[in-house]
C-alpha cells in the first residue's frame, strides 16, 4: 500500500523529468574515469534547495542508480573502470571487445545492471529492517574477518603466479598506510611532506593503475590504427540468448545476494563487492580458465553485484541512520535537508517518504537501462576514434577527477606515478588486480584489527575470534584451498 502511494507521488512530469535528468548525469559522471557518484550527488545537493522533498529525493535516487551502472561504459570499452564498482567487469568487459563483441559486452552488462538493481531493491523492500539489525550487531572483530576473508581474493586473481599476486596484494596494503594513522593519528611514510600526511587518494591510485597504465601501454604500441581492432557486430536483444541467461540464473543470484549482504557492511561497498562477486563466479565455474578471456559470466557477476550493493546500502541508511559509503553520506545530507531523519522510527513515522525512495529507484532503473541501452550505438563509436585523439582527452579527463576529488595537484602526481607503476608491475607479469584490493580493504583491515586489540586485555590474540568470524575464517581459507586447486588445474592443462 506504501509503495503504491510513494510510487503515485512520483507519477507526475515534473518528478519523472528531474529522475530522467539524474539517472543521465549519474550515468555521465560514472563513465568518466576519475569522476563518481558521491561527486555528482554532491554537486546536485544545492540544486535540492529549491525543490520539495519528493522532487528532490527522486533525483538523488536518479544520480544514485546512474552513477554505479555508468561505471560499465567505460570498463568495457577502454578497459578503464569509471568507479572502483566496475573493476572486475573490465575483467571480462574488455577482452569482449578485442573479440568484436563491444555491443554485446554492453548489452550484458546493461541488463545485469538492472537485474542486479531490481534484487537489490526487493530485499530492500522485503528485509531491510532483520538484516540491518543482524549487521548492527557486527563488531570490530567481525568486520576484521571479514576484511580477511576479501583479501583471500588475491589468490583468485593471481593469473599465472600466486607469489606476484600475493607481492601485488601486499603493495597495495603498503600503499594504505602512507599517511595518518586511523586510530591515533601517527603520521608514517610522509617523509616530512605535509601533502603526504593526507594518504594517497583512491581516484587517483584506481585511475592511474588502471587507466594511465591503459593508456601507457596504448601509446607505446601505438599503431596508425583506431582506438582499438573493433569490428561492429549486430546483436539481437541485450545480446545472450535464453540458454545463457538460464546457465546465469544461479551466478546472477548469487551475485546479488553478495552484493546486498556487502553493501548493508558500513565501509565495504560496491568497489569490494564486484571483486568478491567475480571471484566467486571464477572458483565455482566449471570452466575458470575462460575467465579474462571474454566470457559472459564475469559481466553477470560483477555487473549484478555492485549495483545489488547500491539497494543493500540504502537499507542500513534507512533504518539506521548509517552511511555504507561516501555516497550514500552524501544521500544521507539530502535526506535531512529535506526534513528526514532516518533511523529505526523512520518507518512508524514517514513510512510514505521511505517508499518515495524505494519508488525513485525503481523509475531511476528504468531510465538507467533505456539511455544505455539506447545508446550503446553511440557509446561504441568511441572505438572508432583514433588513439592519438581518444588518449589525450583520456588523459585530460582523469587529471581533472583526480584533482576535483580532495583539490590536490598532489593528487594529479601521483595519478600519473600510480600509472608507470601500473605499468611496470603489468609489463613484469605482477597483476594489479590484487593490489588494488589491497589498497582498498587495508585502511579497514588495520582499523579493525586495533580496535579488537585494543579492546582485548593486554592485545591478546583470542580478541580476534568470535563465531561470526570464525566462520568468514573458515571461508577464507577454503576460498584460498579452492583458488590454489583451481591454479594448478590451469597450469597442469597447459602443460599438458
Amino acid at each position: 500500500m506504501f509503495f503504491l502511494e510513494g510510487f503515485m507521488s512520483l507519477l507526475n512530469p515534473v518528478s519523472i523529468l528531474l529522475i530522467a535528468a539524474g539517472t543521465l548525469l549519474g550515468i555521465v559522471f560514472g563513465a568518466l574515469p576519475g569522476l563518481n557518484t558521491a561527486m555528482a550527488v554532491c554537486l546536485c545537493l544545492p540544486l535540492t534547495f529549491v525543490l520539495d522533498h519528493v522532487n528532490g529525493i527522486a533525483m538523488i535516487m536518479g544520480i544514485f542508480i546512474g552513477g554505479v551502472s555508468g561505471g560499465l561504459i567505460s570498463a568495457i570499452l577502454l578497459n578503464i573502470p569509471g568507479t572502483a564498482a566496475s573493476m572486475a567487469t573490465c575483467f571480462d568487459g574488455h577482452p569482449m571487445v578485442k573479440k568484436g563483441e563491444a555491443a554485446r559486452a554492453m548489452g550484458i552488462g546493461i541488463f545485469y545492471s538492472f537485474m542486479g538493481t531490481i534484487l537489490g531493491m526487493i530485499a530492500l523492500i522485503s528485509i531491510s529492517r532483520p538484516m540491518a539489525n543482524v549487521a548492527l550487531h557486527f563488531r570490530s572483530v567481525e568486520y576484521f574477518a571479514i576484511s580477511i576473508f576479501s583479501l583471500t581474493m588475491m589468490a583468485s586473481l593471481s593469473g599465472k603466479s600466486l607469489i606476484r599476486a600475493l607481492i601485488s596484494g601486499f603493495f597495495g596494503v603498503l600503499v594504505s598506510t602512507v599517511g595518518m594513522s586511523p586510530i591515533d593519528y601517527t603520521p608514517r611514510f610522509t617523509f616530512g611532506s605535509m601533502a603526504m600526511t593526507g594518504g594517497f587518494n583512491q581516484v587517483a591510485v584506481l585511475t592511474g593503475a588502471f587507466a594511465i597504465s591503459t593508456i601507457m601501454f596504448s601509446i607505446i604500441d601505438l599503431q596508425d590504427v583506431k582506438s582499438s581492432d573493433f569490428r561492429e557486430t549486430k546483436m539481437k536483444g541485450f545480446g545472450f540468448t535464453v540458454v545463457e541467461f538460464i546457465s546465469n540464473i544461479w551466478n546472477m543470484i548469487r551475485s546479488a545476494i553478495i552484493g546486498i549482504f556487502i553493501g548493508i557492511l558500513p565501509g565495504v561497498g560496491a568497489g569490494t563487492s564486484n571483486l568478491i562477486s567475480y571471484s566467486t563466479a571464477k572458483n565455482s565455474s566449471k570452466h575458470p580458465e575462460k575467465f579474462g578471456t571474454g566470457i559472459m559470466d564475469g559481466i553477470v557477476a560483477s555487473e549484478t553485484a555492485n549495483n545489488a550493493t547500491v539497494c543493500g546500502a540504502i537499507i542500513p541508511l534507512l533504518t539506521l541512520g548509517i552511511p555504507g559509503d561516501i555516497g550514500t553520506a552524501f544521500l544521507l545530507s539530502a535526506l535531512q535537508i529535506h526534513g528526514i531523519n532516518p533511523g529505526p522510527l523512520l518507518f512508524d513515522t514517514n513510512p510514505e517518504l521511505v517508499y518515495i525512495c524505494f519508488a525513485g529507484i525503481l523509475f531511476a532503473v528504468i531510465f538507467m537501462v533505456v539511455f544505455e541501452y539506447f545508446g550503446i550505438r553511440l557509446f561504441t563509436k568511441i572505438l572508432t576514434v583514433r588513439k592519438y585523439i581518444l588518449l589525450p582527452i583520456i588523459i585530460m579527463l582523469c587529471a581533472v577527477g583526480a584533482f576535483a576529488n580532495s583539490n590536490r595537484v598532489f593528487d594529479v602526481i601521483w595519478l600519473m606515478i600510480f600509472g608507470l607503476i601500473g605499468y611496470f608491475m603489468t609489463r613484469n607479469g605482477y597483476p594489479i588486480g590484487p593490489m588494488v584490493i589491497g589498497f582498498i580493504l587495508g585502511v579497514n583491515t588495520e582499523t579493525n584489527l586495533r580496535r579488537c586489540l585494543m579492546a582485548s586485555d593486554h592485545g591478546s590474540l583470542l580478541s580476534l575470534f568470535s563465531p561470526i568470524a570464525c566462520v568468514f575464517y573458515a571461508l577464507a581459507v577454503l576460498f584460498i584451498v579452492i583458488s590454489v586447486r583451481n591454479n594448478r588445474k590451469l597450469k597442469k592443462a597447459a602443460e599438458a
